[in-house]
């Protein structure tokens, strides 16, 4: 077991409650819980983490991206935890949320009663107090439906990812924990007391009885609350009414519309509000496999999740969020670099330094060290976002409003520098360490890039060297078809001339680059759904990116099948079933099959491993993203062949 060297605190101001010292043994650093046994709350400025034992092990303050102040999932033993738990060992746990909300309902069921916390980060502003003290709020209620239930509470922060000292003071209804950068104080309707680095209570609650606990950002000379316990019931409710009726703005009507509407909430989640930016996962250092060394910092924005974000929410009605979206990108465009070039991925307010750095002082989620901050992915060249970026730009033309002449001017400096440089060898979608490549993928997107930049010009009679831009897009078409086709492998591979096989290859038909019945897109299809072991990437239904063993990425050990992939090729096997009807019911098999990996709130991860458990950050904007995608393509695929129709085209 860890030391906690760092903390100091106080005891002068310690209530006189008459308690006598809590039992240590109550009071056990908590172990790792799974990554798939949490639910997520937030206020769309950052998330908590909330595993189904009542525990809160993740939590960045007052940003996503800001330092961590509970954090063991992480370092059980010194990353810092908010833990409201029955006392009695013998529970069944159980979350669930709110029907059309993102507030979280974790529940005991024991032998002698039911209790549960209801958590939640209210989005509105309390009486008398301001709106950034609402924003940063983080409450947690606790009650006794049946029976009677005694609770312990152990609020143990830790503050800058357990590098910063902090002290406990008692206040008049609750503790301050004040550290060097940041102080926070816990309101509580029950005694608190400070037990070393922490605030620690047992209460007992019998049936319809409850208690609140409120967590908010005070300044360094402020003892006292600003947000009472009492004020917690009008916010419950008002938060409930700010989820509910923003997913009533989602137009899906089809199969699975419970799933895809917790995709829609979960990715409202990971939204920043003051930008519109949407982070990758609101999770850093979370390991793509179990000792492994793949373990990433995800808090931020990537440009090429644009064409993701604009296509997924703009089917389902949220043209608001696509709308702030692209106001963001808009104001990247404004900052790239002299020759057209722009960053792969940004901090959330717009921020171009994320240099990484290792926090070797934590050990990593069960041991899978190292633990990284910041993400040096901003230095590379990716090719394939300036399609991606490109294609969200003509989305949000087509569907949402005409793009402005002066974001045009950006459009054509970016599309000018792909037409000089798509034959640059660059670090491709899955952001290789082993140097730069001729990527496929990379390829592939640059030609949608000149693709939509002609269209888009079309459209709009936008100025723009249209002849030269199809010149090379055609050039770049030619040179996939003969240098990125294996003819022995009878499949698009990942890099000019090599025979491995890369799930990226999927997205073809969904970028119209070929058509989904074309013969080479079926073959390549067909390959990708061989076991590895046969030179394929699907196990049992679910897709590896790529085979880690054939085609090094400049990193070491093995990772989990990545489940954004599982649903890019349900959508291409959908879209082939235009012509060939028998690859419907399978591709319908595989998504609702698929469906069975996200966890017990809806919610995914980035991949999962070998024995069916969630690795990776979580949870992962890109796959519910691409699990959006994939329900509304698929309805319609299977409305179209009821109706003994073909589906038309998307684009023109």
């Amino acid at each position: 077991m860890k030391q906690w060297p760092w903390v100091s605190h106080h005891m002068e101001d310690v209530w006189k409650s008459g308690y006598e010292r809590l039992d240590p043994d109550h009071f056990r650093m908590p172990d790792y819980q799974p990554i798939e046994d949490h639910g997520v709350i937030g206020n769309l400025r950052t998330v908590a983490l909330i595993a189904k034992t009542g525990l809160i092990d993740w939590f960045c303050f007052p940003r996503f991206d800001s330092p961590s102040v509970f954090g063991c999932l992480l370092d059980a033993s010194q990353g810092g935890h908010f833990l409201i738990t029955p006392c009695q060992g013998d529970v069944i746990h159980k979350q669930i949320y709110l029907p059309d909300t993102n507030v979280l309902i974790t529940r005991f069921l024991g032998d002698d009663g039911v209790g549960e916390i209801n958590d939640y980060m209210p989005l509105e502003t309390v009486a008398g107090a301001s709106e950034k003290d609402a924003d940063y709020c983080l409450i947690r209620t606790v009650k006794s439906v049946r029976g009677s239930m005694r609770f312990r509470l152990e609020c143990r922060p830790a503050f800058n990812y357990a590098r910063d000292p902090h002290e406990v003071q008692c206040l008049e209804g609750g503790v301050a924990f004040r550290s060097p950068a940041l102080h926070l104080a816990l309101g509580s309707d029950v005694p608190l007391r400070a037990d070393g680095p922490a605030a620690v209570a047992e209460f007992e609650l019998r049936e319809g009885q409850s208690s609140t606990f409120v967590l908010h950002a005070i300044g360094a000379g402020e003892n006292a609350l600003k947000i009472q316990p009492a004020q917690c019931e009008r916010l419950f409710h008002q938060t409930i009414q700010y989820w509910r009726q923003w997913i009533t703005r989602s137009t899906y009507r089809g199969r699975w519309r419970e799933i895809v509407n917790r995709s829609a909430l979960a990715l409202k989640l990971l939204t920043y509000a003051p930008t519109g930016a949407i982070v990758a996962a609101p999770t850093c250092g979370l390991p793509e496999r179990l000792g492994g060394i793949r373990n990433w910092d995800y808090r931020y924005t990537w440009l090429r999740d644009a064409a993701f974000v604009i296509y997924s929410l703009l089917r389902i009605g949220f043209t608001e969020e696509a709308v702030a979206f692209v106001q963001f990108l808009d104001a990247r465009c404004h900052e790239m670099g002299e020759e057209g070039t722009l960053q792969p991925v940004y901090g959330i307010g717009g921020e171009h330094d994320l240099t990484e750095r290792v926090l070797n002082h934590l050990e990593g989620y069960r041991g899978s060290a190292p633990v990284r901050i910041g993400n040096e992915a901003f230095r590379q060249t990716q090719l394939d976002m300036y399609g991606e970026l490109m294609d969200a730009l003509y989305l949000y033309n087509k569907y949402v409003t005409p793009v402005s002449y002066d974001l045009w001017s950006y459009v054509r400096h970016i599309t000018n520098w792909v037409a000089r440089n798509w034959q640059t060898p660059d670090a491709g979608i899955w952001e290789v360490r082993g140097g730069p490549q001729q990527f496929v993928y990379s390829k592939l997107m640059c030609w949608v890039a000149l693709d939509r930049a002609i269209r888009l010009a079309s459209k709009r009679s936008f100025p723009g060297p249209r002849d030269e831009w199809a010149r090379t897009r055609d050039e770049i078409y030619e040179a996939i078809m003969h240098r990125g086709w294996n003819p022995s492998k009878q499949a698009f591979v990942q890099r000019f001339g090599s025979d491995a096989l890369d799930a990226a290859a999927l997205l073809m038909p969904l970028v119209f680059f070929v058509s989904p019945t074309d013969p080479r897109m079926l073959k390549t299809l067909d390959a990708i759904l061989q076991r590895p072991r046969d030179g394929g990437l699907v196990s049992d239904g679910l897709v590896y990116r790529y085979d880690v063993a054939r085609t090094p990425d400049g990193l070491r050990g093995t990772e989990g099948t990545f489940s954004l992939c599982t649903f890019w090729l349900v959508e291409a096997m959908a879209r082939a079933s235009q012509q060939y009807p028998e690859r419907l019911h399978p591709a319908r098999l595989l998504f609702e099959k698929m469906l069975g990996y996200a966890n017990h709130l809806g919610l995914f991860s980035e991949q999962i491993s070998h024995r069916g458990e969630a690795l990776g950050n979580f949870p992962q904007a890109l796959t519910h993203l691409a699990l959006i995608s994939a329900a509304y393509n698929l309805d319609q695929y299977i409305d179209a062949s009821r109706n003994g129709s073909i589906r038309p085209s998307e684009q023109d």
